[in-house]
């Protein structure tokens, strides 16, 4: 009897660490290579810009909203490999007291796809690597047009970058309030956006020739259908004004007012 209370305490004891592991825990720490350049809103631990870094990505969280103000991550191809996709979605347990943690059958009949801000894709390293991207605080209710087209041709150009042997860091988020779900505890934003920062040479100095940029707003509806990802090409700096906050600003200063200005695929 003492040997089973043993192995079952052992056991139990797996599962909550594995579960801690997974949804990860909240920190003020920023020196982590997902926000190397920047953390955009100075998020910190206010419950609508709460900050969660965990080793797959970092996000700012907003209680209010039930989504992400925004997910940053870098990208190479180091985190990608072989592995399936999880499909297996969890709510994030480590957030405030007062915060509404968000179930994945929040989405359920909705409309929306549980739309991914890091890409299941991105990080196909490892089983636990990609099972974090199925945690709901990476997850927004996203239109399914958007999702299953234009916005998964973006995801699979960033992995062709990364395949070539370029580094890239990206930040992307959702703004404005189309509606709200889960009795109005989640907001669909009007528009997704995201914001690439792309080096060419990850061993070199990082000049205004060998960093481009590339950023998107796109509307978070079905009239993306047919489109294509290039059709909603902007500037950082437009993406900057549109949701105030300050992307790459670990940049060198001269470096970073170049890239964001200009408008293009990899400008």
């Amino acid at each position: 009897m003492k040997l089973k209370l043993i192995i079952s305490n052992l056991w139990c004891f797996a599962v909550v660490i594995s579960l801690l592991w997974l949804t990860g825990c909240s920190t003020t720490v920023t020196q982590n290579v997902h926000l190397k350049y920047g953390n955009p809103s100075n998020a910190n631990a206010s419950e609508n810009n709460y900050l969660i870094v965990k080793p797959e990505y970092a996000l700012s969280y907003n209680c209010e909203t039930g989504i992400a103000n925004w997910v940053s991550w870098q990208l190479d191809r180091t985190w990608l490999g072989s592995t399936e996709r999880s499909d297996y979605f969890v709510p994030n347990v480590e957030l405030p007291a007062d915060c509404y943690v968000v179930r994945p059958s929040d989405y359920i009949g909705t409309g929306y796809d549980r739309g991914h801000l890091v890409p299941s894709g991105d990080r196909t390293h490892s089983r636990l690597e990609n099972e974090s991207t199925f945690i709901m605080t990476n997850i927004i209710p996203q239109s399914p047009s958007n999702n299953r087209e234009v916005w998964r041709e973006l995801e699979e150009y960033s992995r062709e970058l990364a395949l070539q042997g370029k580094e890239l860091y990206l930040v992307a988020g959702g703004e404005g309030i189309a509606k709200k779900i889960a009795n109005s505890q989640v907001v669909v934003p009007e528009y997704i956006w995201k914001v690439i920062l792309v080096l060419d040479d990850p061993t070199s100095e990082i000049t205004a020739e060998n960093a481009k940029t590339i950023a998107v707003w796109m509307p978070n509806s079905e009239e993306v259908i047919d489109t294509d990802w290039q059709d909603y090409i902007v500037s950082v700096d437009q993406v900057e004004k549109n949701t105030g906050y300050d992307f790459f600003a670990a940049l060198p200063k001269r470096v970073e007012r170049k890239i964001e200005k200009n408008i293009g695929v990899g400008g």
